[in-house]
């Protein structure tokens, strides 16, 4: 079966739930407080290498707890972590993340995320690399780096799968490398200039990228499920499931992570998809990110 190759961000996520999101200057009490592995990155390849993918992790962590923790919860799910390098001179990247009413706010310090260079990770590809292997990227590396690996793994052959989170500018010819691009309302709208809010403008949204190069297109949408334009510009609408929500941290990226394997797998784009939505609304209904993320038999057993 082909890998899935994630270049990602591995951060120690410092989770508190507070009754409402605080003004300026305000103090709340808070209470829940977890300390949690996450990171984009890391929760990609955690959600594709539970629900069965080969997984290898392109990353870097700093030579501190944090970075031996995030490792060893990602060898724990099943992922190849050999290429991830230990880095003495920058700590572990962290995210402070405020929970209130089952939503978050995240404010990220990038650490070891932003050390590899384009060189380092198109090495590492090179060197791994194949045909058909499926590429994970995300938005909290060094965006040289993502932009050279995203380049070098289509010149490779392999499937790319980008998913711009946190969004920032990129070139409009790099579309053209990416295969499948996972989004959801805010990065659409901040990348493509179109809220989507229903049908209609998630499908001008899916036009825009798909206009620049860009193959599948998925939009999630939140409570209202997904939208996604498959390659030949077929629409398909996928419901969210109903489901208590706790905590949607790592919701997305176990979507990102589903869709990856599904891939590895020769799924099509729905069965996928579907797959993805009953693992995010696992997910959903637990608390942190990666402890969150179900296995394979769990979304099984839930469909």
């Amino acid at each position: 079966m082909p890998k899935v190759i994630v270049f990602g961000s591995m951060n120690m996520d410092l989770s508190v739930e507070a009754p409402r999101m605080p003004a300026a200057g305000e103090t709340l009490a808070g209470s829940g407080f977890v300390t949690a592995a996450g990171g984009k990155g890391a929760n990609q390849a955690v959600a594709a290498a539970r629900l069965g993918a080969d997984v290898r992790m392109v990353a870097a962590v700093g030579t501190d707890p944090f970075g031996d923790e995030l490792v060893a919860g990602l060898e724990a799910a099943g992922a190849d972590c050999s290429l991830v390098r230990r880095l003495q001179d920058v700590p572990t990247g962290v995210a402070v993340i405020l929970r209130s009413g089952g939503e978050n706010r995240i404010v990220l310090s990038a650490g070891a995320n932003h050390a590899l260079s384009a060189d380092d990770v198109v090495s590492d590809l090179r060197r791994i690399g194949e045909r058909g292997d499926v590429l994970v990227t995300q938005g909290e590396c060094d965006p040289a780096a993502t932009e050279a690996a995203l380049r070098a793994a289509h010149a490779l052959g392999m499937r790319v799968l980008h998913n711009p989170a946190p969004v920032r500018p990129e070139p409009d010819d790099l579309w053209a490398c990416v295969d499948l691009v996972c989004l959801n309302e805010t990065e659409c709208q901040l990348i493509c200039g179109v809220l989507p809010t229903d049908d209609e403008t998630c499908r001008a949204a899916a036009d825009w990228l798909r206009a620049r190069g860009a193959g599948t297109v998925v939009i999630t949408l939140g409570a209202a499920g997904s939208f996604a334009v498959g390659p030949d510009g077929t629409e398909l609408r996928v419901p969210a499931r109903e489901t208590r929500v706790v905590d949607t941290t790592a919701a997305g990226d176990t979507l990102v992570g589903a869709l990856a394997a599904g891939a590895a797998r020769s799924l099509s784009l729905e069965e996928s998809l579907r797959w993805g939505t009953v693992a995010s609304s696992i997910a959903v209904s637990r608390l942190g990110a990666q402890p969150s993320i179900p296995t394979a038999a769990e979304v099984e057993a839930a469909q």
